[in-house]
């Protein structure tokens, strides 16, 4: 049975498609698809305005003004509405034929022809310029009537097609305005680097030229009429230069913002469809050259709506094989169909047997299962109290390791102070004697002065107090000698307290190096030092006043500071 399946598999593999575009095309497209669904609002918002346009021809009081008024009307109407833009050609034409505007009357007859070669009529526009020359027109007007003409010719060979002879000329002709356009066009001009781009296509400058419409592109809101004419030059340009990723880009790029604009003279879309078409996106690229048909349509744009012709039958001539693919691809997928189902009605008896003695191997299973978990339990609950058990061990083995780290200390400090103490009582006996001796021959030479001198000086004391301090701190830093810095570093920086320089300890570091022996009674601690018990207190409260920890925790603290110094062996 395995080997049927896996021959039927061999027979009919199941094949996956798989995207023409890299991830940063895809979503460009993408976005590009949600702002043509979205178009119904970027017509209202151009309706909006031109409302406001209207309420203010309310307001139109001279020619002039109307003239001015008409114009913004025109820039609305472009590329939106042939028709409604020729009325405001026409009207403007009127207004300077009346006000004596032979400029404005120039200006006018370029933007007429320039509908009526963007709606096909090639052969009025080219009437329409009749008369205009570079000769008698002013220079501000120049670049605008080259650039008319470039388009004009542009059209001309278009409309005859690539295969027509006589369209070499036209398009040699609009090289040669090229080259008038750019002769009189400067940076400043709006549309400059949009001529430049024609102009330097396929030249050695079309990389410089590239380079500052990439800036000027990369950094604009894809939402004007400029931006898509920059964006449609530079895929161009990309496309010159084989880089047809970017060329691919920048045509989305142009396509985003025409539709945005309400661009119903849409080229960038119409080559964007063509070019996926051939990428075998017919879905796409039908969708877009049918939003082209209808734009073209309403545009009246009759070139173009021929142009589109024959790329949607070359489309719908795809459809229909893709269809004849599909219904040979759903005849294959229905025989299978059927030869399986043949096959599951003859595997129905084996399949059933084969489910009962598989139902009874996962009783059986089920029931190791479960005794596999119950064992599992047990164990798990002795590995418990085993943590337990061994938590336990390891905090006794803690306490048991800090006693015996205490009682090591403890037999060092007392080996050390025994010794020391030895020492002191074996130096007081011999200085005693000492003492005695002297009184005893001063009072035998009956120098009474001299004894009763020496008796009533507490020179001999204090001398005794100061070397006893002397030693004690020695013996002290021998065991812990970094004690003075742990102990600091429980201070504030600026409270820190050092001994004077010829000093082991002072009387503060004295007292609780007494404290980190163990000896924490303040009474013990004065008798030890010779010092009153209230000396004592004051600099143990002192002290803890400077510290950076707890007060209740300070004295603990002090007690654990340090590692002894071990003996020599």
């Amino acid at each position: 049975m395995r080997r049927l399946f896996a021959f039927i598999l061999i027979l009919f593999p199941v094949a996956l498609s798989a995207s023409p575009y890299d991830t940063e095309i895809e979503s460009l497209l993408l976005k590009l698809d949600s702002v043509i669904n979205r178009q119904s609002k970027y017509v209202n918002v151009k309706e909006k305005r031109i409302s406001q346009l209207r309420k203010q021809r309310m307001d139109v009081r001279t020619l002039e003004e109307r003239y001015w008024l008409n114009k913004s009307f025109y820039d609305e109407f472009l590329v939106y509405n042939a028709d409604s833009a020729g009325v405001y050609v026409e009207e403007n034409m009127q207004i300077a034929r009346t006000l004596r505007k032979r400029e404005w009357l120039m200006e006018w007859k370029i933007k007429k022809s320039f509908l009526l070669t963007a709606t096909g009529l090639l052969k009025e526009a080219s009437d329409e310029l009749v008369g205009l020359s570079g000769s008698n027109l002013p220079p501000q007007l120049l670049a605008e009537f080259y650039g008319q003409k470039q388009y004009l010719y542009s059209h001309f060979g278009q409309y005859l097609g690539e295969g027509d002879w006589s369209s070499n000329s036209y398009y040699q002709t609009e090289a040669l305005y090229k080259d008038s356009v750019m002769s009189v066009i400067t940076s400043q001009d709006p549309l400059y680097l949009w001529y430049k781009g024609w102009y330097d296509l396929g030249s050695e400058e079309m990389v410089l030229g590239r380079i500052q419409l990439e800036a000027e592109v990369n950094q604009s809101k894809l939402d004007t009429r400029r931006d898509a004419m920059n964006a449609y030059i530079l895929s161009l340009s990309c496309k010159e230069m084989g880089e047809m990723d970017d060329y691919l880009k920048y045509l989305i790029y142009s396509a985003i913002a025409d539709v945005r604009i309400c661009n119903r003279d849409i080229a960038s879309l119409e080559e964007l469809g063509r070019y996926i078409f051939e990428l075998g996106d017919i879905d796409r690229a039908y969708s877009y050259i049918n939003y082209c048909q209808q734009s073209s349509q309403i545009y009246r744009n009759r070139v173009r709506v021929v142009s589109l012709a024959e790329i949607q039958d070359a489309i719908h001539k795809a459809y229909q094989k893709r269809n004849l693919q599909q219904e040979s691809r759903l005849y294959l997928f229905l025989s299978l169909v059927t030869l399986l189902s043949i096959v599951l009605l003859l595997a129905i008896p084996y399949i059933y047997k084969q489910v009962k003695r598989l139902k009874h191997s996962q009783q059986q299973l089920d029931n190791v299962n479960s005794m596999l978990q119950q064992h599992v339990a047990e164990l798990s609950e002795a590995h418990k109290e085993l943590e337990v058990a061994n938590d336990q061990l390891q905090l006794l083995n803690e306490q048991l390791k800090e006693s015996n780290d205490k009682l090591r200390e403890s037999d060092h400090v007392k080996e050390e102070y025994i010794g020391y103490v030895f020492t002191i009582c074996s130096n007081y006996i011999s200085k005693l004697d000492n003492y005695r001796k002297n009184i005893n021959r001063q009072i035998k030479a009956n120098r009474f002065d001299e004894v009763r001198t020496m008796t009533e000086t507490p020179n001999l004391a204090q001398n005794e107090l100061k070397e006893f301090y002397q030693n004690f701190d020695a013996v002290f830093l021998h065991i812990f000698p970094n004690f003075v810095n742990d102990f600091n570093a429980l201070l504030r920086p600026e409270e820190r307290i050092y001994p004077k320089e010829g000093e082991l300890l002072n009387t503060e570091l004295r007292i609780y190096a007494l404290v980190r022996l163990g000896i924490n009674d303040s009474i013990k601690i004065a008798e030890f030092l010779h010092y009153s018990p209230q000396t004592v207190y004051n600099n143990r409260l002192k002290t803890r006043n400077k510290a950076l920890i707890a007060k209740e925790k300070f004295a603990e603290t002090v007690r654990s500071l340090g590692k002894m110094e071990a003996s020599p062996q």
